[in-house]
């Protein structure tokens, strides 16, 4: 299957199917891309751009992440 036929397949599904192909893939494939450390510059960009266009602002973003933090830290 080439890239374009994968994409076109994900923006077929509804918008559940869609957000349970995020949450059951990206995990997967980010560890993968990780190990590209270019990668990371590349994607911290497209990231942040839909952060953006969700009306998510940086600030509320590091507070999530700061709960997160804390929660793993009293494990």
């Amino acid at each position: 299957m080439t890239v374009d036929q994968i994409k076109q397949a994900v923006n077929g599904l509804s918008p559940e199917e869609k957000k349970t192909f995020i949450l059951e893939t990206l995990p997967g494939l980010a560890k993968d891309a990780m190990q590209d450390s270019s990668f990371l510059l590349q994607l911290f960009p497209v990231f942040m751009n839909i952060l953006k266009d969700s009306g998510i602002e940086l600030s509320q973003l590091l507070q999530l992440a700061g709960a997160m933090g804390a929660q793993q830290t009293n494990r």
